[in-house]
């Protein structure tokens, strides 16, 4: 039996207060949703683009554009993690560089606020890429791994044809806008990645971590991240990746699991902030309830 739009609307609101978020009639009360070709008692999307799917079959639960072509912003952020982890292990070290942290100032990204000379492994250094969305880790990895940035790119793409994602094109490592223009990706690759990604278990681990404090050390300064996914902490939710840019828009890659079963969608080209994770709320609710019905 199908649930109901009155039990979507119910469920939307008990995830804003427990995510203290704010619901999308009072975040964007003139924006009208556009229909996607889906059931009728889909939640409301506002995005430009989303998609979700069974992480495990591959089957498609809603999509809304899926195919358009458009900027990801730090959504590039999710295949930086899974390349890396294809070359090093999560005790590697890496130094970061001047440049690492000169590029993220400059290009006007994020960052995981790390210091010249300080010696991180891996695996820390995926939270930094990962929680506060950091371009310079995405810099330092990239550089490391490569060898070079413009080689780890190429890795990259070349992943991202082996995964299938054919409508994919990245020109750096973290998703910042370049003099060339950006890159480029679509809802249903970039939700193909997650449903990758998310079987990597540390990459699992990060995506769903809210806060990651790490004690100084010999090796390097003490750090504290916070994840700026906030559809972390709504029951279920299990990751996996935030993402702005002007030409993107407000984006987020998310994944929940329930009774063994994960669900991963994307959602790009938002325009409220907040909004972003109510919907992904939202579409998780629905789309288990659909999958059980």
């Amino acid at each position: 039996m199908r649930h109901r739009k009155a039990f979507l609307a119910a469920t939307a609101g008990a995830l804003a207060l427990v995510t203290g978020l704010t619901a999308p009639a009072l975040a964007h009360a003139a924006t009208t949703p556009s229909a996607a070709t889906m059931d009728v008692d889909a939640p409301a999307v506002y995005g430009r683009a989303a998609y979700l799917m069974d992480a495990s079959s591959g089957e498609v639960l809603y999509d809304k554009s899926g195919a358009e072509r458009m900027p990801v912003a730090s959504l590039t952020k999710t295949m930086t993690a899974y390349v890396v982890l294809q070359a090093a292990k999560p005790t590697d070290v890496v130094r970061i560089t001047r440049a690492d942290v000169a590029y993220a100032e400059d290009g006007g990204g994020t960052t995981a606020d790390l210091r010249p000379g300080d010696r991180l492994t891996v695996g820390e250094l995926l939270y930094g890429l990962m929680l506060p969305s950091g371009a310079d880790a995405a810099h330092a990895l990239a550089r490391t791994y490569g060898p070079g940035v413009q080689g780890f790119v190429a890795r990259m793409n070349e992943t991202a044809r082996s995964l299938g994602m054919n409508d994919t094109h990245y020109l750096n490592a973290d998703g910042l806008p370049t003099p060339r223009g950006d890159g480029y990706s679509t809802a249903r690759d970039q939700s193909v990645l997650a449903a990758k990604a998310l079987r990597i278990p540390l990459i699992k681990q990060v995506a769903g971590t809210r806060r990651h404090d790490l004690d100084a050390t010999g090796e390097h300064r003490s750090y504290d991240w916070r994840n700026t996914n906030r559809l972390l902490g709504t029951p279920g939710a299990i990751g996996l990746k935030t993402g702005f840019t002007r030409a993107a828009g407000y984006c987020l890659a998310f994944a929940g699991e329930s009774d063994g079963r994960v669900l991963v969608g994307v959602l790009l080209d938002e325009s409220v902030s907040s909004r972003r994770f109510t919907t992904a709320s939202a579409l998780l609710s629905w789309g288990t309830a659909h999958q059980s019905a």
